[in-house]
């Protein structure tokens, strides 16, 4: 797959410039706990793209997963993640998140987190696919809010941690083979460039790829094509999960229904009225996210309704309303009853389990970045992620990248930071014109069609000669605007997504293909599907293809790049 080197023009001569010991990007949980590990001899900067409160770490409902109940054995939390994974998971890095995660918890108590107690211990509570109760969660379905008020106010006091928000990361810079810092675009200040001894890629995932889904409209995956524009290893592209059940209110937003509410007790229905799970699966509604996204889907073909229900009549209303105070104020604004009216909810993509290759530190295939969180393909979720797990994570690699990134900038602190990089970008052919917002749109709604919970080789074809067009006129503009960059990780992304579902022949976790309807372990047991590394373009190749005919503008692409800003002092700090 062809791509420029970088989304913008740029020239470390004349540009701003701004130095630090450990660069993070990305401020949900994974991020900030790396920050948070690096010690206070070093200088951390930490990026992100929008509000500090605007993640997906934020708007997780359902909580941590830990062995914290005298019942409960950490063989048992591994095995759960080992079934739930499909065969795909390294079990080295299941049992190390799994031993971590209780002290993980604990820290996160000792930082201010509020979890919710019973009886004077902490609530827990159990998500399909575990076998126990070990779900801590706070403020009844609000657990992201919650953990990340606590983790932010932490960070906002440590003096070696500064936070940068409104900053737009373009791409990673490279030189030699190594990573040395990002461009970044931020606010009013314009294009930076940030050189590092070390950076730490936390961007989260790439939701918006899809019309339906749970993520906020920040997870676009700009740091999975950053990493794979600079050279890293991205694999297993082809597992994004979705979660079963996002309330579906025909021209509303979406909102995620918590698996809590399914592992408190609720069932799934059709429009009939009939409990389908019960046909698909024994655990029923207590299944893993894949088979139950997948039971609703097919449900929702047979029964030719948008949509099925959870229903939590037969429930205690007064604990459902204490647990879950969220959800029912969001249902209560549609004047649904959740204590006694059925929830509309379908699946929408919710976690990309795959992402940027690392190891059990963090560490990545390029030199100099580290990566955590959902960004990273780590080995702990395998072909499919078990509930909750996902936070958990977050702050287990978060703090390793943290741990290991400081032992290295410590270890480099001499390393003369290269200041002569360049990259030029041929000016656009301004004689079309092109929709930002039309041509998002349809991305994520062909995603949807040809690339869903169920696939064959025949739709992920038409798919991948679809997004091959627009990313040939896409790929090689010039955007000076956040939408046209994020379009064009989008586009990248998904076609990496497309090309490793093709490859895959085989259904596996969240990856199913009804032209291979079977998990092949003869030919595909613990196997990765590699991203194809981008390809350098010849000079003569790098204007953009022109369109077969103009389209109406809601966004243009920059004329030129812009005017460099004059170097600053090398300790510049806007």
């Amino acid at each position: 797959m062809q791509a420029p080197r970088y989304l913008v023009s740029f020239d470390a001569d004349t540009a701003l410039h701004r130095f630090t010991d450990i660069l993070v990007i990305g401020a949900g949980i994974a991020g900030l706990r790396a920050a948070l590990e690096v010690p206070p001899d070093l200088a951390v900067l930490v990026v992100t793209k929008d509000r500090l409160t605007e993640s997906n770490s934020t708007y997780a409902q359902g909580g941590l997963a830990g062995v914290l109940s005298p019942e409960d054995r950490f063989e048992d939390h591994v095995q759960d993640t080992l079934i739930a994974g499909d065969g795909l998971c390294d079990p080295e890095v299941v049992d190390l998140v799994v031993r971590e995660a209780p002290g993980e918890i604990e820290r996160l108590i000792q930082w201010g987190t509020r979890f919710d107690v019973e009886n004077g211990s902490l609530a827990l509570t159990r998500e399909g696919g575990h076998s126990h109760r070990r779900i801590v969660h706070a403020l009844g379905d609000a657990t992201g809010f919650e953990v990340m008020r606590a983790i932010i106010a932490r960070a906002r006091q440590m003096p070696h941690i500064t936070l940068w928000d409104d900053s737009f990361t373009l791409d990673l810079l490279t030189d030699e083979g190594r990573c040395v810092g990002a461009i970044l675009q931020r606010g009013e200040w314009g294009r930076i460039l940030v050189w590092a001894r070390q950076v730490i890629l936390a961007s989260g995932g790439c939701g918006m790829v899809y019309r339906e889904t749970t993520n906020p409209p920040v997870a676009t995956g700009d740091g999975m094509a950053a990493a794979w524009r600079a050279g890293a290893q991205l694999r297993d592209m082809e597992f994004m999960q979705f979660h079963p059940t996002m309330l579906y209110v025909a021209g509303s937003a979406r909102y995620l229904i918590s698996e809590a509410v399914r592992g408190e007790g609720a069932y799934l229905r059709d429009v009939h009225g009939e409990r389908f799970m019960l046909h698909y699966d024994p655990r029923a509604e207590l299944a893993p996210r894949d088979i139950v996204a997948r039971a609703i889907f097919q449900t929702m073909e047979r029964t030719q309704h948008p949509n099925v229900y959870l229903d939590l009549s037969h429930l205690d209303p007064e604990k459902v309303r204490q647990r879950f105070p969220g959800i029912n104020r969001v249902c209560r604004a549609f004047g649904l009853d959740i204590t006694r009216d059925r929830i509309p909810v379908r699946p929408g993509a919710h976690y990309m389990i795959g992402g940027v290759t690392v190891d059990r530190d963090g560490r990545t295939t390029l030199s100099g970045l580290w990566a955590a969180g959902e960004v990273t393909s780590s080995g702990l979720h395998g072909a499919n992620r078990l509930a909750s797990n996902s936070l958990i994570e977050g702050l287990v690699f978060g703090a390793r990248c943290g741990r290991f990134a400081a032992e290295a900038a410590r270890s480099e602190r001499e390393r003369p930071v290269p200041r002569s990089l360049r990259f030029l970008l041929p000016p656009p052919d301004n004689s079309d014109r092109l929709d930002i917002a039309d041509l998002t749109a349809s991305l994520r709604s062909l995603m949807v069609r040809k690339m869903g919970i169920i696939r064959d080789a025949q739709r992920l074809r038409e798919a991948q000669q679809d997004v091959d067009f627009w990313c040939r006129y896409v790929l090689f503009r010039e955007f000076d605007t956040r939408a046209g960059w994020e379009l064009q990780n989008l586009l990248a992304v998904a076609r990496l997504m497309i090309d490793a579902a093709l490859r895959r022949e085989e259904s596996r976790g969240t990856h199913f293909r009804s032209d291979f309807p079977q998990r092949d372990d003869v030919h595909w047991a613990g196997r990765h599907v590699l991203a194809p590394p981008r390809q350098e373009i010849p000079a003569a190749d790098l204007h953009p293809a022109p369109l077969s005919h103009p389209v109406d503008a809601t966004e243009r692409s920059s004329p030129a790049a812009p005017e460099p800003v004059p170097v600053r002092s090398p300790i510049a700090n806007p």
